[in-house]
């Protein structure tokens, strides 16, 4: 038996829920991971998504800004007991446990803050929130027992290796590839975990996940990043079978900025 888990950014659920035929097509995600749904707990299409065949919904939201959600195929439990990142109550995070052959998965689901367009946390609190956020986020994971059976997803927002940017020349003193988110983001996923996509990706070849709405011919000019992220414990390394980044999504109509990207475990 195997799992796919999918992870997207679909920047609002509610405008892009006309395309998540499109990537369930694509893709045939068992476990779907959304980031900055945009739309309030009250207001969450739940009908909608379980006709799409995902009976099992868990979600965490707000109006107009952030929230991330998981739609499964597999019954779910919520985890509780994670902080309230920052102490701001933004909805960035999720967790759930899937019943799984060999045993339960934890699944966790990050929208990290984007941190605005000035690299620098004292004239940016935008940024400073950012760096916070992902300092919380490793000492939190590094004071937990071993991890194991672990993955976690989402929007990042950090482009970590040279080769997840077009040009880490370009991009070393720009937002999402500065050295101290790249340092952060290394230290979080230090505490337990590995990048389940450079495995199947080597970190030599260049590897996006988002290009910008500001470039109309995104495709020609490839100024892209990888912001978007799956990572394993390494007691799954030998479980992982392949990972897809669709590509194309970025030419859907009424596209996402970022497109999905999905991993296989074999259970």
């Amino acid at each position: 038996m195997s799992l796919r888990i999918a992870t997207w950014n679909i920047n609002s659920l509610r405008l892009r829920l006309p395309r998540l035929p499109d990537l369930i097509a694509a893709l045939a995600p068992d476990v779907l991971c959304l980031q900055e749904t945009k739309v309030a707990d009250a207001l969450f299409p739940a009908e909608d998504l379980r006709a799409l065949g995902f009976p099992h919904l868990a979600h965490r939201g707000m109006k107009g800004y952030n929230g991330v959600a998981i739609l499964s195929r597999r019954p779910v439990t919520v985890l509780d007991g994670f902080p309230d990142w920052c102490g701001k109550g933004d909805c960035r995070h999720l967790a759930v446990r899937i019943e799984a052959e060999g045993g339960p998965l934890d699944l966790h689901d990050f929208y990290v803050p984007a941190g605005g367009d000035v690299a620098d946390p004292e004239a940016n609190p935008k940024f400073a929130h950012k760096l916070a956020f992902i300092a919380e986020t490793r000492a939190f994971f590094a004071a937990q027992p071993r991890l194991a059976r672990t993955i976690l997803v989402g929007d990042l927002n950090i482009a970590p290796l040279e080769n997840d940017v077009w040009s880490h020349r370009q991009l070393r003193d720009v937002v999402s590839h500065t050295p101290p988110e790249t340092e952060g983001l290394a230290a979080w996923m230090a505490t337990g975990f590995i990048d389940a996509v450079r495995q199947f990706v080597p970190a030599a070849e260049k590897h996006f996940t988002w290009w910008s709405y500001r470039n109309r011919d995104w495709r020609a000019s490839d100024r892209g990043r990888r912001l978007d992220h799956v990572w394993a414990t390494p007691d799954l390394l030998p479980a992982l079978r392949d990972q897809i980044t669709l590509k194309d999504a970025r030419d859907w109509p009424q596209a996402s900025d970022h497109v999905p990207v999905a991993v296989t475990v074999a259970l």
